[in-house]
């Protein structure tokens, strides 16, 4: 009997949620690339990480079928990268907000 954890992280990818998380990933890179580069702003690097996890989510749904596993792969990387960006805005936020 497959685990709930093996169905949802290795599941089969679903392709309107990989446009959803593109989009969303290139919205919010757009967003702090025109205000770092054309307002002059620091920059968030707490937007850049959710940035980042939101695009290697919408790569691993964007995988074909059979490629389950590498698509789980990407989605816990993409879990790790935004879970440690809340761990240091806890611990350290100084280091994500300027």
């Amino acid at each position: 009997m497959p685990s709930i954890i093996d169905e949802t992280v290795f599941g089969e990818p679903s392709r309107g949620l990989a446009v959803v998380y593109l989009c969303g990933a290139l919205l919010l890179a757009g967003q702090q690339g025109y205000y770092v580069i054309l307002k002059g702003a620091t920059p968030f690097y707490a937007e850049l990480l959710l940035s980042a996890g939101m695009a290697l989510s919408g790569t691993a749904e964007s995988l074909p079928k059979p490629r389950r596993r590498a698509a789980g792969v990407l989605r816990l990387t993409a879990l790790l990268v935004v879970v440690s960006m809340l761990v240091i805005l806890l611990v350290t936020p100084e280091l994500l907000i300027d």
